[in-house]
């Protein structure tokens, strides 16, 4: 699985516009907990907060529901954040070093300043130039709850991903009974699958009826970030509260 080129980003960034309306966007990020039986002598080291034994797959997809970017294996005790940032991908991402088109205005906004491309996540990833993440807590202006509402559906494409593999692939509906480095490569092939079938047989919209995702204000924020990165967030927010590029339907999440 080839990271994408710098025009493959480009197509990506085009198709989650056009299906979830979130500007620059070239991915969604999220880590799955997948089952496995306890390996031997191995303490708490694959246990983790929902109380069974994993290990972590994480990706980034596109809008079309395909995986374009995998990191399989780490522990079920680890955090999202940590194994994000300990990938050879995070790594490259948080140092500036991923492949990403040059920064170019938002679409429609083409007197503003030019913005960064980005992935999108929940809660659990650090927020950085490249990565938007919501804003934690409760007690948000109605602004950033819309900015909240908004990367939300374009984050959903990774919790329908998960829910695709899953469904299809049904060995992830339960303790995959074999050693961790086997478990790690039948979920390696499964994703490398998935992306065949999904490119062969098109998108079914049955298939996302039942992608549910979580209340963005259930995890806590991580550390503190840079200011850029704030920047850029706070740029995406103005700009999706401008009457010519807000949703019709987006003002009822703060009714």
């Amino acid at each position: 699985m080839a990271p994408p080129t710098t025009e493959q980003w480009l197509d990506i960034a085009a198709g989650y516009f056009e299906k979830s309306q979130f500007p620059n966007c070239v991915g969604a990020v999220d880590g799955k907990h997948i089952r496995i039986e306890c390996p031997q002598k191995s303490g708490t080291l694959y246990y983790n907060y929902k109380n069974f034994f994993s290990i972590i797959l994480m990706g980034i997809c596109d809008s079309n529901y395909c995986f374009r970017v995998i990191d399989i294996g780490s522990y079920g005790k680890e955090s999202d954040c940590n194994i994000f940032k300990q990938s050879s991908f995070g790594k490259k991402l948080y140092s500036g070093r991923v492949n990403f088109p040059c920064e170019k205005p938002l679409p429609g906004d083409e007197q503003g300043v030019p913005q960064p491309f980005v992935l999108v996540g929940d809660e659990a990833f650090a927020l950085s130039k490249h990565l938007l993440r919501p804003f934690p807590g409760r007690n948000l202006n109605d602004e950033r709850r819309i900015f909240n509402y908004r990367l939300s559906r374009a984050r959903q494409h990774i919790e329908c991903t998960f829910g695709i593999l899953s469904n299809k692939w049904r060995v992830f509906h339960s303790n995959i009974l074999v050693e961790p480095d086997f478990a790690i490569s039948i979920t390696k092939a499964t994703c490398v699958l998935h992306n065949f079938v999904r490119r062969r047989d098109g998108i079914h919209i049955e298939d996302t009826l039942n992608c549910m995702l979580g209340d963005v204000n259930e995890k806590k924020g991580v550390g503190n970030a840079p200011s850029e990165a704030k920047n850029v967030r706070e740029y995406f927010v103005k700009y999706v509260n401008k009457p010519e590029f807000s949703l019709s339907w987006q003002n009822k999440v703060v009714e």
